[in-house]
């Protein structure tokens, strides 16, 4: 047997030990998700039931109450993960470790946290979507489609209505404006201090965003009689009365469209205005020289050298606005005919529903899936092109 063989006959064992750790700590993951959601408590690692006592060390770890003990547990975890990285760094470099138990090391983890973390969680949603609970909210078996055909009636359908013009109108219309934006400013001599303004709106959190736009649309006065806003102050110049503009279905979701739009616009505006500045120069002086100028040349040159771009930014708006619902829930004052699916998902979970969450979670699932397939083929599309 030649000699450099030999080494990795001595230590093979370690790859199946490593996998059966990854299988082990997997394993350990889904039975305490499985056993905290029984309803009794008795989880695997820690038990959380009250008739249940633990040392002083497993409480702090599992249930910090203190500054001190949150900062002693995160200097553990931190302790942890460098000796964990160390060990797996100290296995790349020792001569005597397989490349099968090196690649055990490095993508053991990423399996781990993608089975405990993601894996797990969209099976327990999915089997959580054909249960039904009791009143204390504890599984009480199965009931087939009912948590999926609940929201299929004329009291919800506002709630898929308003969930497809968000997916389609949010994503357009901001990057028509963003392309728009990039397209002036960077023709300006202020241009940094105008793409900062434009991009302020990005950084504001959406619940900031939806407080200071209802005193746009809708706030009353602290004595209840009259009401305060700029759409109302317009409206009432021109002889009208004001009106809370987020409870008129269908203008309700056309005004929290308006403001996902404010908010999206900046962020489309910085990728597509980087997108313009590194698009060749020499492309843009061949079809300048052939006569192309002005609309023609934004036309056939600027927008299929940047369709990457594009694909990614819509996608990116689309997926956003899918999974909004902490605007909505400010500005949509708890109407139904306001809500999204992500709102309505978030009052579920809050009314302890998790069968009905369940399902608006795999519905979301199945909304999304058709943004990422064509977010897949327009960027294989684009790599076949160039």
């Amino acid at each position: 047997m030649p000699e450099q063989n030999r080494p990795a006959r001595v230590m093979g064992w370690l790859t199946p030990v490593v996998w059966f750790v990854v299988a082990f700590i997997i394993g350990v993951i889904v039975w305490s998700g499985t056993s905290t959601t029984s309803g009794d408590g008795k989880g695997f690692l820690y038990n959380t039931g009250q008739q249940f006592t633990h040392g002083w060390f497993v409480e702090m770890i599992f249930h910090p109450t203190s500054v001190a003990q949150k900062i002693v547990v995160m200097f553990l975890v931190i302790i942890l993960f460098v000796a964990v990285m160390g060990l797996i760094l100290w296995l790349v470099d020792h001569a005597r470790v397989p490349n099968g138990t090196v690649v055990a090391g490095f993508l053991g983890p990423a399996v781990a946290a993608l089975a405990g973390g993601l894996l797990y969680p969209a099976i327990s949603t999915i089997i959580a979507s054909f249960r039904k609970v009791d009143a204390a909210g504890n599984p009480a078996g199965f009931n087939g489609l009912a948590n999926y055909t609940h929201f299929f009636n004329a009291a919800n359908a506002p709630i898929f209505y308003n969930t497809i013009a968000w997916i389609i109108v949010v994503p357009v219309f901001a990057t028509v404006f963003g392309l728009v934006y990039a397209v002036l400013v960077d023709r300006t001599r202020f241009e940094a201090a105008a793409k900062a303004l434009i991009f302020l709106p990005t950084a504001i959190s959406l619940v900031a965003a939806a407080v200071m736009w209802r005193y746009v649309y809708y706030q009353p006065t602290t004595q209840g009689n009259g009401q305060v806003g700029l759409l109302n102050s317009i409206f009432s110049a021109f002889g009208g009365t004001p009106q809370n503009w987020l409870i008129k279905f269908p203008v309700s979701t056309g005004a929290m469209i308006v403001v996902m739009i404010w908010i999206q616009a900046g962020l489309a505006m910085t990728l597509l205005s980087a997108a313009i500045k590194a698009v060749p120069d020499d492309i843009v002086e061949a079809a300048q020289i052939d006569g192309a100028t002005g609309m023609r040349l934004f036309r056939s040159i600027t927008i299929p050298t940047i369709r990457p771009t594009l694909v990614v930014v819509i996608t990116t708006i689309a997926i956003a606005s899918l999974k909004t619902f902490d605007l909505v829930n400010v500005m949509g004052n708890g109407i139904t005919k306001n809500d999204i699916l992500a709102s309505a998902f978030y009052s579920n979970i809050a009314s302890n529903q998790p069968g009905l969450a369940g399902a608006l979670a795999v519905m979301i699932f199945i909304l999304v899936s058709p943004v990422i397939v064509f977010n897949v083929r327009q960027m294989k599309k684009a790599d076949d092109n160039r």
